[in-house]
């Protein structure tokens, strides 16, 4: 369907943004990508930074998820449009930047 395939190219645009930044994910089938960080505290501190960027997503660490896998979870959608995309995507990488996720 059209949406279905909306999602799809938004989620492969997303994950190739995050791939340019050099921002580490897992990569999968899904629509939720996760970026992954390793850090409990690390996590919050990005999501909380993304929020003020006017990014909202969600820190998950221990026990949400096994020890030293924290990330942050990004779920895409087919409504969201290629600029809201690449406004994530530079909130990602300034943020990384400035947390040293990103070199």
């Amino acid at each position: 369907t059209e949406l279905r395939d909306r999602l799809e190219a938004n989620t492969a645009y997303f994950k190739e943004g995050l791939r340019k930044a050099g921002l580490p994910f897992k990569d999968g089938e899904s629509a939720i990508v996760p970026v992954m960080l390793g850090d409990a505290k690390l996590s919050q501190v990005m999501a909380n930074a993304l929020l003020e960027e006017g990014i909202y997503v969600i820190g998950f660490f221990y026990p949400v998820v096994p020890k030293g896998e924290a990330r942050i979870r990004v779920q895409l959608s087919a409504a969201h449009t290629q600029a809201h995309l690449d406004r994530a995507l530079a909130a990602f990488e300034k943020v990384g930047r400035d947390l040293g996720v990103v070199a």
